[in-house]
Order: C-alpha cells, then structure tokens, then sequence
C-alpha cells in the first residue's frame, strides 16, 4: 500500500508532455543507430510529430486544474502550461530552416535533432521545476543542449569560438546563481520545494532582509547572463555572430521564455521579505537593457549582431512585465512573448534564406533585395517593423498593453523610457527596410545582383519541393501573425487573463 500510494503521488499523467519528448529523442537516437544512412525524411516526421503530440497534450493541460507532480519537485498550472508552449512552439517553427541550413553546410542531421529536443525538454522541466535542485539541473542540462548548439558546426572557427564563450559565461554565471540557491537553502532551514521556502520566508524577521536581498541579487545576476541583460550582455552578439542562425534564432526565444519563467518563480518565491526592494532591481536591469541594446543596435553592420543588440532590448520591455507583477504584468509578458516568437523567428526565417542564397549577413548587402525577390524583402520587413512596435502592426499592440499595464500600476518612468527606445529602435530597423527597396541600379549591392532563388521545377513533386513549400508555409504564419493578428488581441489578451487566474 505505500508503494501504491507513493507511485499515485508522482502525478506521472502531468508529465506526459515532456514524456513525449523524451520517448522522441530516444527514438530519433535509435533509428540513427540501426540505419546504415541517414534518413533525413523519416526523422524530420518522427521529430514532427512527437512534438506536434506534446503540443496537443499541452492543450489539454490547459482545462486541468492545477497539480504538484514527482512528490514535489514538479508543478503543472496554466502559467508554466502556457510558457511551454511557446517553447515548444518555437522548436516546431524552427525544424523546416534547420533542415535547409544543415544540407547547405553538409553536415549531419540527427545530433542536431537530439541537440534540439533536449534543449526544449530541459527549457520544459525549468518552467514547471519546483524545487532549488530540479532548477538547478533543468538550468544546467539546457545550458549543456545550447553550448552543443552553438559549437555544432564544428568545421567554422567562428562557431568554435562561440561555443567557447558561450560555456565559459555559461559556467560563471552558473556559479554565481547556485550560490544564490544556496542562500536561500539556507534562509529557509534546509528546505529545497519553492512552496515551503516562501512559507519560512514570511515567519523571517527584518533583520535577515539584507541577506534575502543579496541571495535575490545573486540568483537575478546568475540569471541575467543567460538572458543576456545588460550589464551582462557583453557575450551575447559574438555568439550570435559565430552561432549557426537556426541555433540562435531557436536560442533567441527559448532561453528567454525558460529564463523568464525562472525569474518569476524565484521572485515569488523571495518577495515575502525583500517586498519592493527586489523590484527596484528588476526595473534598473529592464531600464539599462532597453536603453542599451537600442543604442548599441544603431552601429551595427551585421544583421545578426544587430538582432542579438535588439534581442538585449527585446528583454527589457519583457521584464516590465516582472516589475508589474501579478495578473496585467504577467498577462502582458505572456502575449508579448508569444508574438515575439512569430515576429523574431520571422526575421531569422528570411535572415536565413538570404544567407543561404548569397553567403553573407552583412546589412548593406541586402539593398535592392525588392528587386529580386518581393516576397522575401516584404516578409523580412514586416517582422523587423513589427519587433519594432510600428502600428498596426502585431508589435504595437503587444508593446502597448505592457506599457499600460506599467503606467496602471505607477511605473511611469518605465513607461516612458519603454515609448522612447521604442522610438529608438524604429530608426535601426527602418534603415533596413529603406535599404530593401531600393530601385536604382546602381545602389544595388552585388550579392542581390547575383541573388537568385529556387527554381520550383527542379523540385517539383519530389519531398523538397514539399518541404521548401513547408518552409514558405512557416514563414507566412510568422509573416500573418507578426502582422495581422494584433487587431484582434483583446480576445488573446483576455484568454490570457483568465487562464492565469484560473
């Protein structure tokens, strides 16, 4: 009877989604094995549908009530349900430009598969982790997925060296937030479930609020490097310079969705005693970061240097939604990130595609790209005016409502510090956009002189023709949702509200 009753406990049914995924990298692993070729078809199904199952299985999460699951160390509501969709999300948009990047660069299909679904799994298990070591080693197994990403084109020196810098900021910083952890194992009496240490916290006197605040500080610091918020942003455009593009573009969103929802567990957890002190920190971070990546975003020449510039911003307006907190500030920081996904992996999408076609992320080698092709130029212009916040744009409205809900709740210099870099960042990225529509033969730069596409009739009912019309597929619904669904945001904001509450 007590075993039966301890294997009742786990709560097993709430991990299926996460199971799905487990059972899929383990599977894609094995038919590697057992082929004498690697079948790129079967393993791009296979990896489809196990998340696509996972995708379904989270849905249903949504209509449950919520659950503590594994005696503790792991919780299901709809606020963790919700972010790893996103994340989920994202490594399914994602698949279709990998597939196209890695046969262009002849390398092998499965390791980067199996690098995948591991890095979502672990972003999964960090939303729903429960307890300081299920953090821990969630933080450290996606951490260990993103450093094999990054170096996995093991043949570009420039990949090499990001991997490099990637691990050993990822090291530090790791450091640094464990000893955070440990902080507050010890404030707590020695207990590891986040529950139970928000409940010590409020029996703590006064006195001990100088050390609650420096844990906070800490785990914010441990944390802010893998979010790459400034001032701890100084790795992140080298690693997205030296990175494979579907890699950061799968980066870009996923660890700032497991991050997020770290910092928010943590600062629930903390802020019985450190009250308003811990916000202060949050809003300085947020400030530095939108101000800062905006700026810094200006000079850049290379296109993927200026994204990981504005991705450093793109965490800022992001975190006004932590120091708003409860119910408007995290519905805000929800619907911002879910259209952040559409609108950013949307500009990688094209970034990727032109790189592919010209071999070049050089900003000033996209001029004239209307001339030779429309649809490509259009969509890239589209995502980066929507990022921007251009009205009426998805971009706007999802700006929008996290800047109301940081004026409602007084945060008034956060707002307009938020309205001006916005403004800001509008300069940089229609530079860009200027720069595509250029008509005159003589501004055109040579790679768009010698740019072309695919030739359709080359493909034509064979499996690439097939997949390439997935990828264009993929690219539109980035293009439509980063574009057209911002004016019907209030149903998906109210959704939102509601599935928090509840």
């Amino acid at each position: 009877m007590y075993f039966q009753h301890q294997f009742s406990s786990l709560n097993i049914s709430c991990f299926i989604p996460e199971g799905i995924l487990i059972f899929n990298l383990l599977l894609v692993l094995v038919i590697d094995l057992l082929s004498q070729k690697e079948n790129k078809k079967i393993l791009i199904m296979i990896t489809s549908i196990g998340l696509l199952l996972s995708i379904a299985t989270l849905l249903q999460q949504l209509d449950q009530e919520p659950t503590i699951a594994f005696l503790g160390n792991f919780k299901v509501n709809h606020f963790t349900t919700l972010f790893c969709l996103i994340i989920i999300l994202c490594s399914a948009l994602s698949i279709p430009l990998s597939l196209e990047y890695i046969e262009c660069s002849g390398t092998r299909l499965t390791e980067f598969l199996i690098f995948m679904l591991f890095s979502t799994l672990a972003a999964m298990i960090l939303c729903g982790a429960n307890d300081l070591i299920t953090i821990f080693i969630a933080l450290e197994s996606l951490g260990l997925g993103s450093y094999l990403l990054t170096g996995y084109m093991k043949q570009d020196i420039r990949s090499n060296e990001a991997a490099i810098k990637y691990l050993i900021i990822g090291g530090v910083s790791s450091s640094i937030f464990v000893y955070g952890l440990s902080w507050l194992y010890g404030l707590s009496g020695g207990n590891i479930e986040l529950k139970n240490i928000a409940n010590n916290f409020t029996s703590l006197d006064f006195s001990f609020n100088l050390i609650s605040w420096i844990a906070y500080v800490f785990i914010i610091v441990g944390i802010g490097f893998k979010l790459s918020l400034v001032p701890f942003h100084r790795w992140s455009p080298d690693v997205y310079e030296g990175s494979p593009t579907p890699v950061v573009a799968f980066l870009s969103v996923v660890s700032k969705v497991a991050g997020l929802a770290l910092t928010i567990q943590i600062s629930e957890t903390i802020s019985p005693i450190i009250q308003e002190y811990g916000n202060i920190l949050v809003q300085i971070l947020a400030i530095l970061s939108m101000v800062i990546g905006n700026v810094l975003a200006i000079v850049e020449t290379s296109m993927k240097r200026m994204l990981a510039y504005s991705s450093i911003s793109q965490a800022g307006y992001l975190l006004i939604g932590i120091a708003v907190g409860k119910e408007n500030g995290y519905a805000s920081l929800l619907v911002y990130i879910m259209f952040y996904l559409f609108m950013n992996l949307g500009a990688f999408f094209c970034i990727i595609l032109f790189g592919l076609r010209t071999g070049t992320d050089q900003i000033r080698d996209y001029t004239g790209l209307w001339t030779k092709d429309p649809w490509l130029a259009a969509s890239l212009s589209l995502c980066l005016l929507s990022l921007a916040g251009v009205p009426p744009l998805t971009g706007f409205f999802s700006k929008t409502f996290i800047f109301w809900s940081a004026w409602k709740s007084g945060l008034y210099h956060l707002t307009i510090i938020g309205i001006f870099t916005s403004i800001v960042s509008i300069y940089y990225y229609i530079r860009i956009v200027k720069a595509l529509v250029v008509f005159k033969e003589k501004d055109i730069s040579y790679y768009v002189k010698k740019y072309s596409g695919y030739q359709y009739s080359e493909y034509k009912y064979n499996f690439n023709y097939i997949f390439h019309n997935f990828i264009q597929f993929s690219i539109n619904v980035c293009i439509v949702i980063s574009s057209l669904i911002g004016i019907v945001i209030d149903p998906i904001i109210f959704f939102v509200k509601e599935t928090i509450l509840n």
